[in-house]
């Protein structure tokens, strides 16, 4: 039997390997509905990834950052999905969390430029995408295989990246169409999404080198629910009243919000320093 510990030091067993969605429908089917990911024995994993050992876990929801950044990570290989339906070639650097969503550095293919104009239509792309509710798959990869995928695609960025990591560590997520080195966690599938606004487009150097060329920056605001989403939008927009606020507050859409009193409009080198900067056309 497998013994798994909750937080509260109850101990639930299992006769066979279990993921961390199958822990929460054993406690409750509105845990279920509302996890997002998993810890581990103190590590982040995916819901879907089976546990076959003896393990302390928690599990974590829209209103933990483990959870918000579960659903910010993965919503970035969707918005990645997106650019690369529309933009056949483009290559992506990384995409980490930040405190109110998550970048994303990408590199277009020659003579292709993102503008704008360009952010309503990627947003319904990965709305289309979303709904089709594709699993999000984790794998195992070699450094040699990870090495050759990427030389293959002439995607310096990711060869860069695979040459500094150990082998043994280096793993692959895939959904639909698209495939991307990456160490997780993930949501289930790409239903999850329901409410994106990209808020702006930015430049950074890739890794902070100067010496190479500015790649382009989407900076991206998400919630669980559209109403959530809609009240942040308003708070962005305007003046903070106390009524906005505390309904943003309410819905736990972005608990880290800062005052904003202008764009973003910093410079390539200091687009990161901005990461709590937005701009909502």
């Amino acid at each position: 039997m497998i013994k798994i510990t909750l937080p509260d030091n109850s101990v639930r067993e299992f006769a066979e390997p279990v993921n961390g969605l199958e822990i929460a429908k054993s406690i409750s089917n509105r845990l279920a509905k509302d996890v997002l990911s998993i810890s581990v024995d103190g590590e982040v994993w995916d819901l879907s990834r089976k546990i076959d050992h003896d393990a302390n876990i928690k599990l974590h929801t829209w209103d933990d950052r483990e959870g918000k950044e579960t659903f910010w990570h993965s919503s970035a290989h969707l918005m990645a999905e997106a650019i690369e339906a529309y933009f056949p070639g483009t290559k992506f650097g990384i995409g980490p969390t930040v405190d109110t969503g998550f970048y994303y550095d990408i590199d277009l293919p020659e003579g292709k430029v993102l503008s704008e104009n360009d952010l309503q239509k990627i947003e319904q792309k990965m709305l289309e995408l979303a709904r089709q509710k594709n699993d999000i798959v984790r794998s195992d990869i070699s450094k040699e295989d990870a090495l050759a995928m990427f030389t293959d695609k002439n995607d310096e960025l990711k060869q860069e990246l695979i040459s500094e990591l150990e082998d043994g560590t280096i793993t692959l997520y895939n959904q639909g169409n698209f495939t991307d080195l990456c160490r997780g966690p993930h949501l289930p599938n790409t239903s999850y999404i329901k409410a994106i606004k990209l808020t702006a487009i930015a430049g950074a150097y890739w890794r902070g080198d100067e010496k190479i060329k500015c790649l382009p920056v989407f900076t991206v605001l998400l919630s669980q629910k559209q109403k959530c989403l809609r009240s942040t939008c308003k708070c962005l927009r305007k003046p903070k009243s106390a009524t906005t606020v505390k309904s943003v507050r309410k819905c736990n859409c972005l608990p880290f919000l800062k005052p904003l009193d202008k764009a973003c409009r910093c410079g390539c080198q200091k687009v990161r320093n901005c990461a709590n900067s937005w701009r909502i056309s």
